[in-house]
């Protein structure tokens, strides 16, 4: 059985897009996502939990809305309420790393220019019609339709098996679902402002909490389109003299 490989992570705010310049001088649009002020709560240990993990709270929850075993934990640590908690799972030599009662620097978990992970709600579409919601095709719109042009037409079978199979594709509910878009660029690490500009589709809304991640299976540095052009140009110039060669023999 293969050994599981946890990355260290964060959780944050999506507050939306801006768009920043590249060292070639290209516009490259991005999310700001706000990480600051992470606060471990508490640690989880193998000999006593049977596993490795951190507590993380990110933001203030006020005291009215705090029930008597939130407002315990942070009355020990001296500190305030926080609106959002979750686990991170870790290994158990990077336990020493953090300090209970202490802020994460963003410096300390992510470097500039590397991947991410990010886990976030997507956007509720509430409830929706199989064109949209499985982009099926819409019926033809000429002489002879009537009424069915978005409609997603028989569900059934004959006698046999005389029902709707499981999992058959229809309407219902669209969205607000807990999704995972990896091997997304980290393109700038603002510890003073506490944001993480990421390049790719974020999961969720404005003012979505999601939990962003080092890469699990893209590991190497970022390369955009400049990086990637020159790559395939060296590439191709290397084979020119094999293929010529070839077409000699």
């Amino acid at each position: 059985m293969a050994k599981t490989v946890f990355r260290t992570g964060i959780i944050g705010k999506k507050l939306g897009m801006t768009q920043i310049f590249s060292a070639e001088g290209n516009r490259v649009g991005v999310t700001v996502v706000h990480a600051g002020n992470c606060v471990v709560l508490s640690k989880c240990t193998p000999d006593k939990h049977g596993y490795a993990a951190i507590r993380l709270g990110y933001g203030e929850k006020p005291l009215r809305l705090c029930n008597r075993a939130e407002t315990g934990v942070v009355s020990k640590q001296n500190i305030k309420p926080p609106r959002w908690v979750r686990e991170i799972r870790l290994d158990a030599k990077q336990l020493d790393q953090f300090e209970v009662g202490a802020s994460v620097p963003l410096s300390k978990i992510f470097k500039a220019g590397t991947y991410v992970d990010v886990v976030g709600t997507s956007k509720g579409k509430g409830f929706q019609g199989v064109i949209k919601r499985h982009h099926m095709a819409a019926s033809v719109n000429s002489h002879g339709s009537h009424e069915f042009f978005r409609h997603g037409g028989s569900i059934g079978c004959r006698l046999t098996p005389g029902r709707v199979h499981k999992g058959k594709r229809m309407t219902g509910h669209m969205g607000d679902v807990r999704r995972t878009v990896q091997n997304l660029a980290l393109m700038e690490v603002q510890d003073e402002s506490g944001l993480l500009l990421i390049y790719g589709s974020v999961p969720g809304g404005k003012n979505g909490y999601v939990t962003v991640r080092n890469a699990i299976k893209r590991t190497g540095p970022v390369r955009m389109g400049g990086d990637v052009e020159e790559t395939k140009a060296k590439k191709g110039a290397a084979k020119k003299p094999a293929a010529a060669a070839a077409k000699k023999k």
